[in-house]
């Protein structure tokens, strides 16, 4: 119901810009900046893909997908805040998605580049890819609030909280400590005014004095030669590149189809990650409709795709985080037209080449805190085992990526290795894939057996147990592609099947328990 009781009082009308809209806007916007340095350097630096490519064909499309994304999102807390009568509505943070990023890049543009070393072709078969995921998460979008009623918040919050503490707090850690001085000077800023809310002097945004400090200690030590030969002054070109939608992701579309099953799963990560954060802001006090939030996301993929854009566009799991900060609408249609503009007009490209990763990796550390300490404050007490556990399959996909990363370096396949490291490799592989959906499952089966609910686990383990055995979840493909079990090379079937069978077992040892008679535990906390 509307709240117009007031809405003549200028003290109930929305204030949708505050002074934390400024440090919001600094987080959420080095957070996309951060994932096109990952981007510019998968693709440059491991595939030595030409540089002038991605600034003037990928960087504008992939930006201008963010700016549609948080138009629309700065619109809808205006809505919220109508429709509600808050007066501090913090809108839903979008921007680009870091795993599927990643995942592209290594999965698709990588490789495609290599077999083709044609660039233009490599940039089309991305586009087409990204298009064919605006399409799977536009299918998707539909049944958002149906899977948020049905899953514990345990499992919602959970799988949230676990990619906070592997996702965005650990790997960023590594970028800190390959620079230490950078990145620990700009990590403790962080600390003293993000986390423990210490203001600074001058009332300074802490994430812009930060990657301020970082950066300005970065180039210190390059200039004095503290950093060696590593360091080298970027060459600044502004270069004007307009986002024109385009037909030419058709020439890539044939090709593109192969990569399909990996399309299906980049789309499912961001819609159930999508579904979380909603569940997220929610808790926080901004409660977003599901199918929105959700919509939007795909939109702004699909706009990407057609624009040029390789990386999809997905509401941040930072809501809260911003939320303290005291952001509102601002930061939201701030980063999106410094993203799409500077798209646009090359400062974007130039931002990505003058910012050392370590001074803004901290920014997502800070994030990543935000996330796991809500998941726990946000949840019941009881289900504080299910959160926890929920957190297994994203350490799981940590140790692939790293693993797999360190293979690569090394070109060293799985029939390299020692028959037990390689078992063991094979299973972390597929603990990895799919990791946020399989987290989702685990933390909501925990959840459900630690309230008696045995029904219910044994509905998710079914689930659980189908995912498995085509690929949605623990693929035992390398590329984490889904599949028929039965037509897998043989050394591959025994995942599918040992998994399945795994997961039934378990599904019928509940649905017996179920039964028999039960006894509480005397020490057990109500």
């Amino acid at each position: 119901m509307e709240n117009v009781k007031d809405a003549g009082n200028p003290a109930n009308r929305y204030q949708w810009a505050a002074l934390g809209d400024l440090n919001a806007f600094f987080g959420l916007m080095l957070d996309n900046v951060t994932n096109l340095v990952i981007l510019t350097g998968i693709l440059v630096g491991v595939f030595k893909f030409p540089v002038d490519v991605i600034y003037t064909k990928m960087i504008p499309g992939t930006a201008f997908g963010v700016l549609i994304g948080d138009i629309i999102y700065t619109w809808l807390a205006f809505r919220l805040a109508r429709r509600t009568g808050h007066t501090k509505v913090t809108a839903m943070p979008l921007g680009l998605d870091t795993p599927s990023t990643i995942g592209i890049a290594f999965a698709v543009l990588g490789p495609c580049y290599l077999a083709s070393h044609d660039a233009i072709l490599t940039w089309k078969i991305g586009m087409a890819t990204l298009v064919l995921i605006g399409i799977v998460k536009v299918i998707m979008s539909f049944f958002g609030d149906w899977i948020g009623r049905i899953v514990p918040q345990a499992g919602l919050l959970g799988s949230l909280a676990g990619i906070g503490l592997a996702l965005l707090a650990f790997l960023p850690l590594i970028e800190i400590f390959s620079l230490p001085i950078v990145g620990v000077a700009a990590l403790g800023l962080v600390l003293y005014a993000l986390v423990a809310r210490i203001r600074l002097p001058g009332h300074i945004p802490g994430a812009f004095a930060a990657v301020l400090l970082g950066t300005i200690i970065y180039y210190i030590l390059g200039a004095t030669g503290g950093l060696g030969k590593e360091f080298v002054l970027p060459k600044i070109n502004l270069i004007v590149a307009l986002p024109v939608p385009t037909l030419g992701f058709m020439d890539g579309l044939t090709q593109a189809i192969n990569y399909l099953p990996l399309a299906i799963p980049f789309g499912i990560l961001t819609i159930v990650g999508g579904i979380n954060v909603t569940e997220s802001a929610r808790v926080a006090g901004d409660e977003y409709r599901t199918r929105s939030i959700l919509l939007t996301e795909a939109i702004a993929t699909l706009v990407a795709g057609v624009c040029g854009g390789v990386a999809q566009s997905t509401p941040y799991i930072g809501h809260p985080a911003y939320k303290k900060m005291g952001g509102r609408a601002a930061y939201t249609l701030a980063t999106g037209l410094f993203i799409g503009i500077g798209g646009m007009f090359g400062f974007i490209s130039a931002i990505v080449d003058i910012l050392p990763v370590a001074a803004v990796a901290p920014i997502l550390i800070f994030v990543g805190l935000e996330i796991i300490s809500q998941a726990y404050h946000a949840c019941p007490r009881h289900h504080a085992p299910a959160v926890t556990f929920a957190y297994l399959p994203i350490v799981a996909e940590l140790v692939r990526i790293q693993t797999s990363t360190l293979m690569g370096a090394l070109n060293a396949g799985v029939q390299s290795l020692p028959a037990g490291t390689a078992k063991s490799y094979m299973v972390i592989t597929a603990l990895g894939h799919g990791f946020i959906l399989t987290a989702m499952l685990w933390g909501a089966i925990l959840a459900f057996i630690i309230d008696r609910k045995f029904i219910s686990a044994f509905v998710y383990l079914l689930i659980t147990a189908v995912f498995t055995f085509f690929g949605v979840i623990h693929s035992a493909m390398p590329g984490g592609e889904i599949y028929l079990p039965w037509k897998l090379t043989a050394g591959m079937q025994s995942i599918p099947y040992n998994f399945t069978i795994a997961y039934l077992v378990f599904a019928v040892m509940i649905l017996i328990l179920n039964f028999l008679p039960k006894q509480v535990e005397e020490n057990e906390v109500e």
